[in-house]
């Protein structure tokens, strides 16, 4: 399998509602700069065995309760914000094969699934911050990319 390249903000890609996925022979999320509906996620700790989800077309069917946790994202390196976001989800989803399959999860799963399908529907995390916030990030985030570039 091809290694595919994390797409960073301000990457238009990362602003686009991603295409269901009709075919599963295999597709990349927009984060890598394809735009398919496809998630996976693997909230594992590096001391223990991966827990990879796949989810093709996934859909949040429900929702419950409240969380505010702070979050980081691999297309906005270097900066993280709390987001409010739902504390326990059900989603429904394609496997790889193309069957139909649900998973309930809380916690930092609950968290990281809202976070993937926010991606496939063309939303950042930093699209969840009030408009001050926003405005602190785009200027924090300048100089984090300017210190970046500077140490190149």
């Amino acid at each position: 399998m091809a290694l595919l390249a994390i797409k960073h903000y301000p990457d238009p890609v990362l602003k686009q509602v991603a295409e269901p996925v009709d075919a599963f022979d295999g597709s990349a999320a927009p984060q890598v700069g394809v735009a398919r509906r496809l998630a996976v996620v693997d909230c594992s700790g590096s001391d223990e065995p991966a827990q990879l989800f796949t989810l093709v077309n996934p859909e949040i069917v429900h929702r419950e309760g409240d969380s505010c946790e702070e979050e980081g994202c691999l297309s906005v390196p270097a900066y993280y914000a709390k987001v409010d976001r739902s504390a326990r989800v059900r989603v429904r989803y394609f496997n790889l094969d193309g069957v139909v399959e649900e998973l309930e999860a809380d916690g930092l799963l609950a968290i990281a699934i809202q976070h993937e399908i926010d991606h496939l529907d063309g939303i950042l995390f930093v699209d969840h911050l009030s408009p001050l916030k926003k405005g602190i990030f785009r200027k924090k985030y300048k100089k984090i990319m300017e210190q970046q570039r500077e140490q190149l």
